[in-house]
């Protein structure tokens, strides 16, 4: 366990501040910068133990913020806890796998992951869809391949998946963004919840630095809300320049894992 000094209390909370803004600000990417923030910013020097830490932070995130989309009558919830259970699958199977790669590898493999959320989020989001969509048989063949896949993913890089959530619920049942963004956070709680408790059974979770992780995001949160409106017009451009800033983290890493830096 890395020792809790004033210097590592400082920056894991100032990461979960950092990482609750763009989560708030700019939804499905947000949550990929934990992992790398603790391993460079933090110090942890175990890649594992980043990831198994990052995704704990996530989960409990999501489960937070997942109350007031509730309140506010978001969240497709059939839609969702069908998505969810498969996806709880894929993710268990994800970060199993995960566990039996060196940490090298697997952090090349994260810089993959995370410089193709960079250029996933480029795209200009999509805005139609059915707000009064429900659950078929039909919708639910649908969602459970995508859920499965995307929770492989999930699990396997330890992130929340909300960049492929969001499009995965859209595609499978022609949901809108908004609807879409909510119902998500259900999947990244479940996602997260069980990854972190596979890392949890190798030791490979800080929940000291998940607290620090969630407490500053909370604050992140407040201040990411109040940026929403003073940067109303400014969401595309800013968008594209955090998807820019994911993939030169992205790159980074990946020289880094590598010695090439």
């Amino acid at each position: 366990m890395i020792e809790l000094t004033p210097h590592i209390l400082l920056t894991a909370a100032l990461s979960g501040v950092v990482i609750g803004i763009f989560l708030t600000v700019f939804g499905g990417g947000g949550s990929v910068l934990a992992a790398p923030l603790l391993l460079y910013f933090v110090g942890v020097t175990d890649a594992h133990l980043a990831i198994g830490t990052s995704a704990a932070g996530v989960a409990a995130t999501a489960m937070i913020n997942l109350f007031g989309h509730w309140w506010n009558g978001r969240i497709k919830w059939p839609c969702a806890l069908v998505f969810g259970a498969a996806g709880l699958v894929g993710s268990i199977i994800g970060s199993t796998i995960a566990k039996m790669i060196d940490g090298q590898s697997l952090l090349v493999a994260f810089s993959v992951a995370m410089a193709a959320i960079g250029l996933s989020m480029f795209r200009k989001p999509a805005s139609e869809g059915d707000p009064n969509v429900h659950l078929t048989w039909q919708f639910t063949a649908k969602l459970l391949p995508v859920g499965l896949l995307v929770g492989f993913a999930a699990g396997f890089f330890g992130i929340g998946g909300g960049f492929l959530i969001v499009p995965g619920l859209m595609l499978a049942t022609g949901m809108p963004i908004t609807a879409a963004a909510a119902s998500s956070l259900v999947s990244v709680a479940i996602f997260g919840t069980a990854t972190a408790g596979n890392y949890a059974l190798a030791g490979w979770v800080d929940f000291r630095l998940t607290g620090l992780l969630v407490v500053g995001g909370l604050m992140g949160g407040l201040i990411g809300n109040r940026l929403i409106g003073l940067l109303a017009n400014r969401l595309s451009l800013g968008r594209k320049l955090f998807a820019a800033l994911i993939i030169v983290v992205a790159v980074y890493i990946a020289l880094r894992a590598l010695h090439i830096i």
